[in-house]
C-alpha cells in the first residue's frame, strides 16, 4: 500500500501517512497505551485488542504524529476503531482519515464508519467537519459494556455521563 504525503504550511515539516507494519508493533502498543491506558477496547458489546488490527501511522519529521486502526466488518465496510493525534494541529487526524478512506474505496468498500461515545463532543465536531454523518445512537450501550465487560470505563467525562455509543459514517461512493 502506498504512502500518502500531505504538504504542510510553508516552512514546516511534511506529514507522511503510511500503513502500519509488523515493525511498528511496539510503537502502536505505546501510542494506544498512552492514549487509553490499554490496547484493549470495548465496543459493540465486545472486547478486542486494537494493537492487533491494521492501521495507518502518521509521521512528521521522523516522529509519530498520529495513529488510526481499523477493521473490515462483515459487510465489507471499514470501521475505524481508534484515531489518536499525538501532535495536534499538524493535520495528522485528517490525513489519517483521508488515507483510510482512500484505501477502503480502493478495496471496494461503500463506507467508512466508527463509534464514539456521547460525551466526546470534540470527536463529534471533528468527524462531522470531515464528512461523517451521525447515523445511529446505541442507547445505553456503554452502560451495558461497563456492567458486563469492562468496568474500567469511566462514568463521566467533563461532567457528561458516558452512556451511549454514537455511530457515524462517511459514504465512499
Amino acid at each position: 500500500m502506498a504512502q500518502f504525503a500531505r504538504p504542510m504550511e510553508a516552512g514546516s515539516m511534511n506529514l507522511v501517512v503510511r500503513p502500519v507494519t509488523g515493525a511498528d508493533r511496539d510503537l502502536v502498543v505505546d501510542l494506544l497505551s498512552a492514549a487509553w491506558g490499554t490496547t484493549v477496547m470495548a465496543v459493540h458489546g465486545e472486547l478486542y485488542d486494537a494493537a492487533d488490527q491494521p492501521g495507518f501511522l502518521a509521521v512528521a519529521d521522523g516522529e509519530p504524529a498520529g495513529l488510526l486502526t481499523y477493521r473490515v466488518d462483515g459487510d465489507g465496510a471499514w470501521e475505524i476503531t481508534t484515531l489518536e493525534s499525538v501532535r495536534p494541529g499538524l493535520g495528522a487526524g485528517t490525513a489519517l482519515l483521508d488515507a483510510v478512506g482512500a484505501a477502503a474505496a480502493a478495496a471496494g468498500a461503500r463506507r467508512v464508519w466508527l463509534i464514539t461515545t456521547n460525551d466526546n463532543v470534540h470527536a463529534l465536531r471533528f468527524y462531522q467537519r470531515r464528512g461523517f454523518d451521525l447515523v445511529a445512537i446505541h442507547h445505553d450501550a456503554v452502560t451495558r459494556t461497563r456492567e458486563t465487560l469492562k468496568p474500567s470505563i469511566p462514568l463521566e467525562s467533563d461532567g457528561i455521563p458516558i452512556r451511549h455509543e454514537l455511530e457515524l459514517e462517511r459514504p465512499l461512493r
